[in-house]
């Protein structure tokens, strides 16, 4: 393996909330020694991370990519920056909404010196058993997905900062979650329409791709994840989609991307299929390693073509950061909607009480009181003879491997709506039908503080 080849590699750091990033820096130390490309941020807090980015580009003999996961905004990752609303809450409110969340994610992205975001999700959400794309995507009709995924990335791009389209060729018709296997999607013919808005991310000129750890029989009938395939990465998107741009894999620790032989053969296998970056490999030497006898150009010359479509950081006054929280908070109050019934403004006290289907993961998950802290800041009283209010956090969570609510979460929730009661359903609007009755349902989209607070300003206020 030639040094430059470990440009290819790009490991994850992880915020620890006791000890910030801390407990990284031996190995965020060895994959700058390697020569690693870049890094995948998750977590931190703001000026922390501010901080590392400019550690790690000093630290680097060559320029980085800094990328993190904002689907949701800069907030989605990193505290004291703008949580956004899902992106099908914000395709809800329409295309301009699409585009300053775009905006504001770009500008709070360079505040911290990320220059590259994984994001738009350009999966349809036409299954609904898909565990792991629902309310992350734009919708289900294929043309107005591309649009609203161009819109995003041309208003990301224009900022400076690398947009990437995902999950290609589309994971929105898995029944099965990548994260803990590999999904095989066995559609024909109608896979074309699956790729539509990738195409139009091609024609907007997205700078990167991320492939999919899901296997397409019609595509490559040897049953290997796209991420691995010569026949979806050279021939579907290269060669078909004509696009030249860099091509990242999702995350190799998922379990969708075990290879056959190791990491240093999956390393290679991606590649030789087309690819480019080896994104949250498990032992960034080991899949550096497995470059060792593979000629890189290409990837490298695409490195660093998206390198250059990219702008230095750009710190931002604080005075910004809080008005783009407003307008974060004004879009998810706008987002909340009506599913069913008549939803009228609490007169008095509300009696709040919890069915918690995203419970149990092996992540932290954000605090459930942020929701009655609002109530209470508005002046609601919260006592047990108040105005009823149930909420169900239903949220996509990668552990779950379910779309629906677990068999105990639909018993608790049956139970408590023996009595009148709204429901405040923290998901995709679908989960309507899983509340027994004909009672007022609001949809609220996904249960972080921004959203908690957006469905309780609704039910104080009595409008969006």
């Amino acid at each position: 393996m030639t040094a430059s080849a470990a440009r290819l590699v790009m490991p994850a750091i992880c915020w620890d909330d006791a000890d910030g990033y801390a407990p990284a820096r031996a190995a965020v130390d060895d994959a700058l020694a390697l020569g690693v490309g870049g890094f995948i941020l998750f977590g931190g807090e703001r000026a922390a991370a501010r901080r590392l980015v400019e550690d790690l580009r000093a630290a680097a003999p060559h320029p980085l990519l800094i990328a993190s996961d904002l689907e949701r905004g800069a907030g989605q990752q990193l505290a004291g920056l703008t949580p956004l609303p899902p992106l099908r809450a914000l395709a809800a409110l329409g295309a301009d909404a699409v585009a300053e969340a775009a905006a504001i994610t770009a500008a709070e992205a360079r505040d911290i010196g990320i220059n590259w975001v994984f994001a738009p999700v350009c999966d349809l959400d036409i299954e609904a058993a898909n565990p792991i794309v629902q309310t992350r995507s734009f919708g289900a009709d294929a043309f107005e997905v591309g649009d609203l995924a161009a819109r995003w990335i041309a208003r990301c791009q224009a900022a400076g900062v690398l947009a990437c389209a995902k999950h290609f060729p589309g994971h929105g018709r898995t029944v099965a979650d990548s994260h803990a296997t590999l999904p095989v999607v066995e559609a024909g013919h109608e896979l074309n329409r699956d790729l539509t808005p990738f195409r139009r991310a091609v024609a907007a000129d997205v700078a990167t791709v991320m492939t999919a750890h899901v296997a397409y029989p019609r595509w490559d009938q040897s049953g290997a994840p796209a991420t691995y395939s010569r026949s979806i990465v050279t021939g579907l998107l290269r060669r078909d989609l004509f696009f030249g741009g860099l091509v990242v894999t999702d995350a190799l620790i998922m379990d969708g991307a075990r290879a056959q032989g190791g990491e240093a053969a999956g390393a290679a296998a991606v590649i030789q299929a087309g690819g480019d970056i080896l994104l949250y490999p498990r032992e960034p030497r080991v899949a550096a390693g497995g470059l060792a006898d593979l000629d890189v150009t290409g990837p490298l010359r695409r490195l660093d073509a998206a390198l250059g479509r990219t702008a230095p950081p750009a710190p931002l006054a604080d005075a910004a950061v809080a008005t783009h929280r407003e307008r974060g908070r004004a879009l998810a109050r706008q987002a909340v909607q009506v599913l069913q019934g008549d939803v009228r403004a609490l007169r008095g006290a509300a009696a709040v009480e919890i069915v918690d289907d995203d419970a149990g993961g092996p992540y932290p998950l954000p605090p459930r009181t942020a929701f009655a802290e609002a109530l209470a800041r508005a002046g609601v009283a919260l006592r047990p003879d108040g105005e009823r209010i149930v909420l169900l956090f239903a949220d996509v969570k990668g552990w779950k491997g379910r779309a629906g609510l677990s068999a105990d979460s639909r018993r608790r929730l049956g139970a408590l709506l023996e009595r009148p009661a709204t429901v405040v359903a923290f998901g995709h609007p679908r989960r309507v039908a899983d509340v027994p009755g004909d009672g007022p349902v609001l949809c609220a989209w996904s249960g972080d503080t921004l959203m908690q607070e957006a469905a309780a300003h609704r039910l104080v206020s009595g409008t969006g």
